[in-house]
């Protein structure tokens, strides 16, 4: 029993009672024997120091019946002295040899014995002194008259302390008994609420190790067990999300290795065919070798912008390497637009530049920047038919600055845009290898523009036209921007304090 945690509560609790018990009955038996030793040696010394019975003792001690008239005068003052004839007895002994002369009978079978407050009496001394682990409680007052020396002895034999005592001790066992019945089942009724949600954590805990993160466990209340119920909760759906992020992930990997083993085995499959043919025909006609050579050409420079696509991903999701300054965002926009227009205009396409007056300067990476409007204009152009029209706007507001750039071409398929800026996706397979894509190209421009704290987004009618928009923060990255406000912030409290300086420090003259 003691092996599950209600056995282990139940007897705590158990013990507890038992250990309160028992210190309840040491210190109750103790104070019951104290009180009575205190109060029997108080009275004591009340009356044996009572000049009126003193007097009364001494003078029944001149008289030739000494020992009875002393006994007539005890009687008389036993109510002061609390005697009577069961517990608390008193004698008339002889003051020089300590025998009895008088008072209370001596039972059959009990032995008189000379304590020592009777031999301290035999000196002449009251005596009242007595420990609390003896058996009996005595006093004894010595008494001297005309016919001769006497004691007056007084003895309780504690009957009633123990009496008291023992209905005590039994009331205290009852009150155990009863105690001991209420607390196991309080603890029974006390371990099943705190255990239920143990329970119910180690089921869910159980499910989890299963792989089923699903399981909930009821929050009934707002104490520890509360807590930790809502903390389990929340760790078995962060455990649930993560798992999904990491199959999510695993699915990614796959697609990505898949991909890249496509996207390098078609150009390697073009390339050994049209070399195993120039290979085994060695009458081959030098205008169609050259044809051939030209096409291994071509498909190795894809396989390399392949591979240096691939490269730049990979340093990009290592965090990127940017190079951060400042730099205008205007001169890189008209820069781009400017190798772009040659072949909009050879294709027949109309492009227009808008640019807003007093556009800020931004803190980036300006290769980077304009890798990203290279790509995203590149493709306006490559996807727009002749005859139609590319428009590039740029402009700043608050603490951004964006740059639109908008086509008329062949627009994107709704249930493609989720997947435009994926790595290796394409929405035209077959056209986007005529013109020698990657797939590569939207998902380094978004690494791009989110290291850089921005954002890329896309709208897109299908057979009208896209837009992208590109929005940049000025001040940079957020880890760039918080250092340049600590010291602003720096440089702000340098300006106040030399500021604060007398004016003839400031401008004193040079010798």
């Amino acid at each position: 029993m003691l092996k599950s945690l209600r056995g282990k509560l139940v007897f705590i609790m158990l013990m507890l009672i038992v250990m309160l018990m028992s210190v309840i009955v040491v210190f109750l038996t103790r104070g019951v024997r104290d009180f009575y030793l205190d109060e029997f040696h108080r009275r004591m010394t009340s009356a044996f120091t009572d000049a009126e019975m003193i007097s009364a003792l001494r003078a029944a001690a001149d008289e030739p019946d000494a020992a009875e008239q002393l006994e007539e005068i005890i009687f008389a003052y036993a109510g002061q002295l609390g005697i009577d004839s069961w517990t608390r007895k008193f004698y008339i002994l002889d003051g020089t040899t300590g025998e009895r002369l008088a008072g209370a009978e001596i039972g059959r079978g009990e032995v008189f014995e000379m304590t020592p407050n009777i031999l301290t009496a035999l000196t002449g001394e009251n005596a009242y002194t007595g420990g609390s682990g003896s058996a009996y409680m005595d006093a004894a007052a010595p008494i001297e008259g005309e016919y001769g020396r006497f004691i007056i002895y007084i003895r309780d034999s504690r009957e009633t302390s123990q009496n008291l005592s023992a209905s005590l001790f039994r009331m205290i066992l009852e009150s155990l008994a009863f105690g001991l019945v209420a607390s196991a089942a309080i603890s029974l009724l006390l371990a099943q609420t705190l255990l239920s949600p143990i329970r119910g954590m180690t089921k869910a805990a159980e499910a989890m190790g299963e792989g089923d993160f699903t399981r909930k466990i009821p929050v009934d209340s707002d104490d520890e067990i509360g807590t930790l119920s809502t903390t389990f909760n929340t760790m078995a759906s962060q455990l649930e999300t993560t798992l999904d992020e990491l199959k999510n992930a695993e699915k990614l990997r796959r697609d990505f290795v898949a991909n890249v083993s496509h996207e390098l085995r078609t150009p390697l499959t073009s390339i050994r065919s049209y070399a195993e043919t120039m290979h085994d025909t060695p009458d081959l006609p030098d205008e169609t070798r050259l044809e051939f050579l030209g096409v291994i050409l071509n498909e190795s420079d894809r396989m390399t912008k392949i591979v240096s696509d691939l490269l730049s991903l990979s340093r990009l999701d290592s965090g990127g390497g940017l190079k951060i300054e400042q730099f205008s965002l205007e001169r890189s926009v008209r820069e781009v637009y400017t190798a772009i227009a040659i072949a909009a205009e050879r294709r027949g396409q109309s492009v227009e530049l808008d640019l807003q007056f007093g556009m800020p300067d931004i803190m980036g990476d300006r290769a980077r920047i304009e890798q990203v409007l290279m790509n995203i204009m590149t493709n306006a152009v490559k996807y727009t038919p002749e005859g139609g029209a590319v428009r590039v706007s740029c402009g700043a507001s608050g603490r951004f600055a964006w740059v639109k750039i908008s086509d008329t071409g062949v627009g994107i398929p709704p249930e493609d845009l989720p997947r435009v800026f994926d790595r290796f996706y394409r929405v035209d397979k077959a056209r986007s290898r005529e013109s020698g894509g990657t797939g590569l190209g939207l998902s380094i421009a978004k690494e791009i523009t989110e290291l850089h704290g921005g954002e890329i987004t896309l709208k897109s009618v299908y057979g009208s036209g896209s837009t992208f928009t590109i929005t940049l923060p000025v001040d940079g990255p957020p880890e760039i921007a918080t250092a340049n406000e600590a010291a602003s912030s720096d440089n702000q409290q340098d300006s106040e304090a030399g500021d604060a300086m007398p004016a003839e420090e400031e401008h004193e003259p040079l010798n």
